[in-house]
This record gives C-alpha cells, structure tokens and sequence, in this order.
C-alpha cells in the first residue's frame, strides 16, 4: 500500500518506510531482490544498438564562434536606424538604412544597404550606399554596385568596375600612404 507522505508529504531524513528503497537489505537493491539502478528507457525502433541504423545521432554541435569575436549589429532589411550614435560595436551589417556617428572596427554595406553620417572605422566593405564622412584607416572595398560620396579617408582603396566614388577622397596618415605604395610595387 502507498503511503502518501513518501509521495508527496515531507520526509524526515532519518525515518523510512517498510517497501521503500531506502530500507533495501543491500545496497543498490529494493526487497524482493530488485535492482534499484535505473534503467535506461528502450530506444525507438531502428535507432540503438541493434537497430537498423545502429547508434543514435549525436545533438547538433554549436556552430563555431566567429573567428573575429566581437560585438555585431546587423540592420536588417527594410529597418530604418536614425539619429543615433553607435558605440562598442566591432561590426555593422547594413542591409536597410543607418542614419548615424559611428566608430567601429568594419561596415559591411549590402547592396540594398544605405549608410548616412559619419564612420571612422578599419575597413569598410560598400555594396550599396555611403554618404557622409567616412575614415577607412586600414582599407576601403567598394564593389562593383557600391557608391561612396562624401568625404573619405582611406589606408588603402579598392573599387571595382563598376564601383563609385565622388567626393573629397584622401590617401590616410603617412603611414597608411606607404602601405598603399608598397601595394602598388607589389602589384
């Protein structure tokens, strides 16, 4: 018979009940002789050991982190991101509209993407539309259905055919105008 303050009341620590496992004469057996370790529940058909398709599938690994760490924000498509200032951000995806200050490690525009206001960033990646002042210190990339206008700065610039650039443009600190020599050399 069941009690009910085993199932469901609170148990003293020290007393136990006649049938409980608790009182089991042997450790790791309940009277009667039955195993009190727990089994574990039989594997759907053709899923365990011994099933058609032998062991089970292990759970889906995590995708692994990004390589460059960081904080990320992305402005999906059709969002519109106005008056602001963006801070603490490694890197900006841009596939609708940013109207902003920013300082950041990289931009990455999409085409359908369009960035307004002023950016000093690392690199720059420009499918779709900069306007305003932009810092490249180490590389702008402005691909073939990318448009830059305004005022620029740039380390290094690569503008495929196709790409635009309008505006006030100048090579970056010394340093960054020797590295753009030494690429020339190079090429």
């Amino acid at each position: 018979m069941l009690r009910s303050e085993t199932l469901f009341g609170k148990r003293e620590p020290n007393s136990t009940t006649p049938n409980s496992p608790l009182n089991a004469s042997t450790p790791g057996t309940q009277p009667g002789g039955m195993s009190s370790a727990v089994k574990p529940a039989p594997s759907p058909a053709g899923m365990g050991p011994g099933g058609a398709s032998g062991a089970a599938p292990a759970p889906a690994a995590p995708a692994p982190a990004s390589s460059e760490g960081g904080s990320k924000l992305i402005v999906g498509p059709k969002i519109k991101l106005t008056g602001g200032q963006i801070t603490d951000c490694d890197t900006l995806v841009v596939e609708g509209t940013v109207e902003a200050t920013m300082e950041a490690r990289e931009i990455q525009i999409a085409e359908q993407g369009s960035f307004s206001g002023s950016a000093e960033i690392d690199v720059a990646h420009v499918r779709g539309t900069f306007d305003g002042n932009l810092t490249a210190r180490q590389k702008l990339v402005i691909y073939s259905t990318g448009k830059v206008i305004g005022t620029v700065r740039y380390g290094k610039i690569v503008i495929e055919e196709g790409g635009e650039l309008a505006g006030d443009t100048q090579v970056g600190s010394e340093g960054a105008r020797s590295g753009l020599s030494v690429a020339k050399a190079a090429v």
